[in-house]
């Protein structure tokens, strides 16, 4: 079970932070207006940085935006979205470049931004302003998974340590259903998050995609997209992906899983038709693969998930 950290704001815009290990954060707020989200390297505000106001502008609208300066990233129509009078739940998360925000219980974000320049991100803080008081309830993921842990360092890896970063784990879940701290590899040509899994298929153990509005995974094989009631998702993992193509896949890629020959298989995504959609990189075949639209695709050029 996460451990849930009591922050009290006041009125004046002055971030608490409080480290992350994950790729997101949720937490329920009471507040008039103005609950206020950093994301920072450091536990200071400090450039790069995000900020997500919700609720700001007299509880009418929230945005995203990066660097404390204007114009704002993102900006939409939110009224009423928070309230002084009763707790609301939130998410945020940060993974691959997409920063997004979405309410309690609701797979789809309300407001997201894809960051050409994403940084790691280290540390979050809340504040609250603008004539607002604050009472947050930040839930902390624990600090040791209780998953089996994944990663099995290969022969010779240097002392057989896990790779820093955290190692992620693999967690079975099933039709649509989404562990805690599920790693974001992408997002749909919707703006839904996109994370990363892998599935059984033919023998194989295969790394795909999950949209969780869809109430299954998918993962390419055989020339086609193959959903998957069950699968496992990566969870509090890794998020550094790397540009390559072809068969060049960089010493230090994160193993997803193995090919029904024994072939190793990565974690890749590509870009294609206003999505960012994940797959398997197979280096004899010198592709990223991906389910998409019913079909399986071939990417030579992709980016792949790094341990």
């Amino acid at each position: 079970m996460a451990n849930v950290l009591d922050v009290s704001t006041d009125d004046n815009l002055q971030y608490q932070f409080f480290p992350v290990s994950s790729g997101s954060v949720q937490f329920k707020v009471r507040t008039a207006n103005d609950a206020h989200i950093a994301l920072t390297m450091g536990p200071q505000e400090s450039d790069p940085m995000y900020e997500i106001f919700i609720g700001g502008w007299g509880n009418t609208k929230s945005v995203i935006r990066r660097n404390r300066t204007k114009p704002d990233k993102v900006e939409i129509e939110t009224p009423g979205i928070v309230n002084g009078g009763e707790f609301r739940g939130f998410w945020v998360r940060w993974d691959g470049g997409i920063v997004s925000a979405g309410r309690e219980g609701e797979a789809i974000p309300f407001i997201s931004w894809s960051d050409p320049e994403p940084f790691p991100v280290a540390f979050v803080g809340v504040c609250t302003g603008w004539g607002a008081t604050g009472t947050w309830k930040i839930e902390v993921p624990p600090s040791a998974p209780s998953a089996a842990a994944l990663y099995a360092p290969p022969p010779g890896y240097p002392g057989g340590a896990a790779p820093v970063g955290g190692a992620g784990v693999w967690v079975d879940a099933s039709a649509g259903q989404l562990p805690p701290g599920a790693v974001v590899g992408g997002q749909d040509c919707n703006g839904e998050p996109i994370y990363v899994v892998r599935a059984q298929h033919e023998g194989a153990l295969i790394p795909g995609k999950l949209v969780a509005s869809h109430g299954c995974a998918y993962v390419p094989w055989g020339g086609v997209e193959n959903g998957k009631s069950e699968y496992q998702v990566l969870v509090g993992g890794p998020s550094n992906w790397v540009p390559t193509s072809g068969s060049n896949v960089p010493p230090g890629a994160f193993p997803g899983g193995e090919s029904e020959d024994g072939e190793p298989l990565y974690i890749g995504r590509v870009r294609h038709e206003g999505s960012i959609t994940t797959g398997k990189v197979q280096q004899t075949h010198g592709v990223c693969y991906i389910s998409f639209a019913g079909q399986e695709l071939g990417f030579p050029e992709y980016e792949i998930l790094m341990a």
